[in-house]
């Protein structure tokens, strides 16, 4: 074949070639063209029947390529009727969220559509979501009522026009994701950037609906939120979250990197108030669920996890006793599990885990000047049964804490705590360990709110066990120690600084205090504690007073009498005030001078 007889066969390929795509795409246009309106019909008639009768499904175009399986949907938005909303509800049919979608464009890939038009076999490689709004709506509905006259599965609703459906992918890009809880006594809104969804392999067909391995007919949703930031309502607080992930076939929500960042100074935050407030700086580097009941949580809004996990964490809680407690408080509705009684969401967790959690108290004390901190670090340890869940309770109706941590970051401490979740008093019990210590390490405490310098003094080993409830604990207490020496100090009310009690603290030392336990030639001395909460006292306050009352029996200093702190607080407040005035004069004839 000479090369001008090839030259001809290569265009006569080339003209065959061309001539059919310029068919295909001519064909192609013609179905699209054809299709475009069928196709429109098929997807709004598919949402509205689908969700029987409840979402309409609305866009200002649709783009088809029927070569490629493409489909575009431009400027959608799908929404739900309000008035067959309360019909399905009166049926107790509805579900409990309802949804309300906008978005400028969705995008189908690999769209089989010759064999869901011939076949009426749905096959979607992709569905993509880019940046949509998302607002969601939960209502508190009756439990559907099984009645097969009327109720028909998903898939029965679809079958008259799909034998089945798959959507092997679903993605939601950078979404906008509002949720409203409408149905509980005080409306929240939660507003979500930066979401994103992942639906693995949706299949609607005669048994997907029974696949036990499918979560609504998915074999995974997988979702991730990054980036996280608000401010909370009264613009006290910053709050972060660098990722939340979470997964209905692992069954495990990931948080990572939760703050609450308070914007003031300690002292500065406290004197924003006219009152008491406590300051929280919380960061929590991992928080885990596992084991979620994510079904109960879309229905119920239930919080049910077989485990979760807590830390490593740090918690700083400040308070400062410059202003008085508000009036009407009672710390005592505060208690821990009576707190989780009050939640309106129905909680079942069957072991809280704490690892490598950091927990800080500091109090300022405005006699001393000071701020005094006792710290818990590598809090470990676990807590069974954190349920509010009433049909849970009726099984068992006790959480148990059994915690490890190092007082002052040296003492190896044992805690255990008994709450009775049912008990309208709060009952609880405690008892707890504490091995070898420097009592020298709590002088960051003793010095700033109990007026005290601790000069020497070693415990071997204290034991205490008590019973308490929302006024009242009361227990036991067993400490060996030795060595004991203490300097009592002055307060600093007049700004002259806290200086040593020597003549008192000498006395207290030769006459009251008693520097070891056994005493020489005694058997070892036993506590009976027991101590009253008021109003302005937290439950931990309860426990730690109980236990320092016992301390005092023991060290000989039990008859000594507290002083009131209401009556402490206004001496104080009062001190205080008078201060201000003095230095308000001094400010003003300062001013004067200088004029």
């Amino acid at each position: 074949m000479t090369a001008q007889n090839r030259n001809k066969l290569w265009i006569w390929i080339g003209s065959i070639f061309g001539v059919l795509i310029l068919v295909l795409s001519f064909g192609a246009m013609f179905l699209s063209a054809r299709w475009k309106p069928i196709l429109s019909e098929k997807i709004k008639e598919g949402v509205y029947n689908g969700s029987s009768h409840l979402y309409t499904i609305d866009f200002k175009s649709i783009n088809l390529n029927v070569i490629t399986g493409s489909l575009a949907l431009r400027e959608v938005t799908l929404k739900a009727n309000p008035s067959v909303y309360d019909s399905l509800k009166k049926k107790s049919l509805a579900p409990a969220h309802v949804f309300d979608i906008k978005l400028k464009k969705l995008q189908i890939t690999r769209a089989s559509i010759l064999t869901a038009y011939f076949k009426k076999r749905l096959d979607i490689n992709a569905i993509i979501l880019d940046r949509p709004s998302i607002n969601v709506a939960f209502n508190q509905v009756p439990k559907p009522i099984k009645d097969s006259r009327e109720e028909k599965s998903l898939y029965e609703q679809i079958s008259k026009t799909f034998k089945s459906a798959r959507v092997h992918a679903i993605k939601i890009i950078d979404a906008d994701f509002t949720y409203v809880k409408t149905g509980a006594p005080k409306k929240t809104r939660n507003v979500i950037k930066h979401l994103d969804i992942n639906v693995k392999d949706f299949l609607l067909d005669s048994l997907s609906g029974n696949d036990t391995s499918r979560f609504y007919y998915t074999k995974d949703i997988s979702f991730e939120i990054a980036g996280y930031k608000s401010a909370t309502k009264d613009k006290m607080y910053s709050m972060k979250v660098d990722t939340i992930k979470g997964s209905t076939s692992s069954k495990k929500v990931s948080i990572k990197g939760l703050k609450l960042i308070p914007l003031y100074d300690e002292l500065a935050f406290s004197r924003k108030y006219n009152v008491q407030k406590d300051r929280y700086n919380l960061n929590f580097n991992d928080i885990e669920f596992e084991g979620m009941d994510f079904a109960g949580f879309n229905t119920d809004e239930k919080i049910h996890a077989r485990a979760v996990t807590i830390g490593p964490a740090q918690v700083e809680v400040f308070m400062s006793r410059e202003s008085p407690p508000p009036p009407g408080l009672d710390k005592g509705q505060n208690y821990p599990h009576l707190a989780l009684k009050k939640l309106n969401t129905p909680i079942i967790i069957d072991t809280v885990k704490l690892n490598q959690v950091d927990v800080k108290y500091s109090e300022y004390n405005p006699a001393s000047k000071k701020t005094g901190s006792v710290n818990f670090k590598s809090l470990k340890g676990t807590i069974i049964n954190v349920t509010n869940d009433s049909l849970r309770l009726t099984k068992n109706n006790h959480a148990l804490a059994n915690l490890n941590t190092l007082l002052m970051g040296s003492g190896k401490m044992n805690i255990k705590i008994n709450f009775n979740l049912t008990d309208r008093n709060g009952s609880f019990s405690y008892s707890g360990n504490l091995n070898a210590f420097n009592m020298k390490n709590l002088n960051p405490l003793a010095i700033a709110l109990g007026l005290v310098e601790i000069e020497s003094g070693n415990i071997q080993q204290l034991n205490f066990k008590a019973n308490g409830n929302l006024r009242t604990a009361s227990g036991s207490m067993d400490m060996l120690y030795s060595n004991l020496k203490v300097k009592l100090l002055s307060d600093n009310i007049d700004g002259e600084g806290t200086k040593e009690k020597g003549f008192l603290s000498l006395l207290a030392n030769a006459i009251l205090i008693k520097d070891a336990n056994p005493s020489k030639g005694e058997a070892p001395r036993r506590a009976i504690m027991s101590s009253t909460r008021l109003n302005s006292g937290s439950f931990f306050n309860l426990m730690w007073k109980t236990v320092f009352v016992g301390i005092k029996d023991i060290v000989g200093v039990g008859i000594v009498p507290e002083k009131n702190p209401v009556k402490q607080q206004k001496e104080i407040a009062k001190k205080i005030r008078k201060q201000k005035r003095a230095d308000r004069r001094e400010a003003r004839k300062a001013k004067r001078e200088k004029n």
